[in-house]
């Protein structure tokens, strides 16, 4: 399990990561998200022991992460910035990481790589930075770690490949417990494969939770009434968010699915329908009641 306890980096008068206290489970799938310099790839680097901390600790099952080898055989760092030795291939970066991930699956490199359509042998600074991507998630989910850091990792992937590296870890967490960590700005990128999200804003988080409690007790409705509703219709529903458009009702409350309905049907609809919550709804309806404008800390 990874924990950080009051976790600070300081780059002269700048706080990047600003006190920060979290705690990712092993085995699942930890979202951190917030805007452009919210300090989201300083704090992935001190998790990846590039960076130590100023004040406070992170670690690894207890153990301080910063010049600690036998930790950093446990996982692989996948950077915004791609790195690779000049006039590197794929076949060589393979090699490379092998000495140091005893792990490393090597038919299942190859594997991928002809799936992506990837040359081994051709010289990686030839490649565009979507295929730069792709050598590096390849690598990193070979490697056999335990975690996985992901600095904007979907930046640059096409939807299809996009799709396709998410499934990859998904099948990598649920087969051997992968717990990777993904860093985003895009809250629709993370949307599907999450389970756990953390806001970093100025250097702190600011919420984390569990997207399964998150979502528990919380729908989503459209409603449309012939007539028109009195202005107490809607006294005794623990309302979140409320948009009328016409004769159409769209309304986002708290409480059980057959609580809601009974009461919305009891106000005799001539038609009504439960829909999905995205994952940007949520998060908006929450730092709102915690007094966050979440629309004014990501875009």
């Amino acid at each position: 399990m990874i924990t950080a306890e009051n976790a600070t980096k300081r780059f002269g008068n700048i706080i990047a990561v600003d006190h920060v206290c979290a705690e990712v489970r092993d085995g699942s799938v930890y979202g951190l998200i917030g805007s452009n310099g919210a300090g989201k790839s300083t704090f992935l680097r001190m998790l990846a022991g590039i960076l130590s901390p100023d004040e406070g600790a992170v670690r690894i099952d207890g153990a301080d992460i910063f010049e600690n080898i036998a930790l950093k055989e446990r996982f692989f760092f996948i950077s915004d910035e791609q790195f690779f030795f000049p006039n590197s291939t794929p076949a060589e970066m393979k090699n490379y990481y092998k000495r140091f991930y005893r792990h490393f699956d090597e038919d299942r490199y190859r594997k991928l790589m002809a799936g992506f359509g990837l040359d081994e042998n051709r010289k990686i600074r030839t490649f565009s930075k979507g295929m730069k991507k792709q050598v590096s998630v390849i690598c990193g989910l070979c490697a056999g770690t335990d975690y996985l850091f992901c600095d904007e990792t979907f930046d640059g992937l096409d939807p299809v490949v996009r799709q396709t590296v998410k499934s990859l870890f998904a099948e990598d967490v649920d087969s051997r417990g992968l717990t990777p960590v993904i860093a985003s700005h895009n809250l629709r990128e993370l949307e599907d494969i999450c389970d756990h999200v953390g806001l970093l804003h100025r250097g702190g988080i600011l919420f984390s939770r569990d997207l399964d409690e998150m979502k528990l007790g919380m729908f989503k409705m459209q409603c449309i009434f012939t007539g028109e509703l009195p202005e107490n219709a809607w006294e005794g529903f623990d309302i979140l968010h409320l948009d009328r458009r016409g004769s159409l009702y769209t309304l986002t409350a708290r409480g059980s699915r057959e609580e809601l309905l009974a009461k919305v049907n009891a106000m005799n609809p001539s038609f009504c329908e439960l829909l999905p919550l995205t994952l940007e709804e949520i998060f908006i309806n929450e730092t709102e009641v915690a007094g966050y404008d979440i629309k004014k800390l990501l875009f």
